[in-house]
């Protein structure tokens, strides 16, 4: 009884195939008709709409401003490169209650304890899975502990596993190289972050995290630009509430000093922060050496001796 149904149905579908195919347009007999995005039969040759068979392929809910239609989107989350799994697994909620928000039953809640610890289990295969997962976590923390925006964690994950799937991560500590890739993402991203900045919320010490990021940035091939001094002076000015004036003031000062050649070899957060110094006796917003030395994290010895070179490339004495 289904074979001679099916025969009937392919059979008006040529038929209706073929009426389209030697369809003509009244208006000019032009047989030149074709099928534009709605879904319309139209003439090429002057336009006349034949047929109308609109199709609305868009979602049955209307939204009339961005929160309302995020709200009523019901596509998931997002690809992310911060999650060892990218974000496409299930997450079984801890809250014990089904979709009225009514407390589960003593049977239904050891059951949801079951499933949950089963899908913690099968999120990771493998020991390379659980590393990756650990590692990504770590960048997280640190990323949340520095205040960086989430572009640098996104390209700090992306880091971490090019050096996974290049098989750097041999012969050295999963801290060490997560730290690292972080490292590099905010110098990458344009985020002024020093090493010692970074070594504070990290587990490793700071020399091992020069290393593994001198060592990944040659293998990965990373072309990162010298560190701009001038990029701490808008966080440092800040910190220390000093107005715009005094910031336009250091990086007048630091553009100078680097026309002379005075920035090379130099760290360029003691740079900036002897700028902002000089800067703030100029402009009559002094801020002691102590202060600004505290702000930026370097030695009092060191504001001093950029100091007194940067004075002394300004013309004064």
């Amino acid at each position: 009884m289904e074979r001679p149904s099916r025969q009937r149905q392919q059979e008006r579908n040529t038929e209706r195939e073929s009426d389209e195919e030697t369809v003509s347009c009244p208006e000019c007999d032009s047989t030149e008709i074709v099928t534009d995005a709605d879904q319309e039969l139209v003439c090429e040759d002057c336009g006349l709409v034949l047929d109308e068979r609109n199709i609305d392929r868009g979602p049955e809910w209307r939204a009339f401003n961005h929160s309302e239609r995020q709200s009523k989107s019901r596509v998931g989350a997002p690809i992310t490169e911060t999650m060892h799994d990218k974000g496409l697994t299930t997450t079984i909620d801890w809250k014990d209650k089904d979709a009225y928000g009514r407390s589960l039953s003593s049977e239904k809640r050891s059951q949801m304890h079951r499933l949950r610890k089963w899908q913690e289990r099968i999120r990771t295969k493998d020991a390379g899975e659980r590393n990756l997962q650990f590692a990504l976590s770590e960048i997280d923390r640190m990323a949340s502990a520095l205040g960086v925006p989430r572009s640098v964690r996104e390209v700090a994950s992306v880091i971490y596993r090019r050096a996974l799937n290049e098989d750097l991560i041999r012969g050295r500590s999963i801290e060490g190289v997560s730290t690292a890739a972080l490292y590099a993402a905010c110098r990458q991203e344009g985020i002024p972050r020093s090493l010692d900045e970074v070594a504070d919320v990290s587990r490793v010490p700071q020399k091992e995290i020069g290393r593994t990021y001198r060592y990944i940035s040659q293998e990965l091939g990373l072309e990162l630009k010298p560190v701009d001094p001038k990029q701490f002076v808008p966080r440092f000015a800040s910190s220390l509430e000093l107005s715009e004036e005094v910031q336009s003031k250091a990086t007048e000062i630091i553009d100078v000093s680097a026309e002379q050649g005075l920035l090379s070899g130099k760290s360029p957060t003691g740079f900036a922060a002897a700028a902002i110094y000089a800067a703030s006796l100029l402009c009559n917003e002094k801020k002691t050496q102590r202060e600004v030395a505290d702000v930026a994290q370097v030695t009092e010895v060191t504001i001093r001796n950029r100091y007194q070179e940067q004075i002394e490339a300004m013309g004064f004495r």
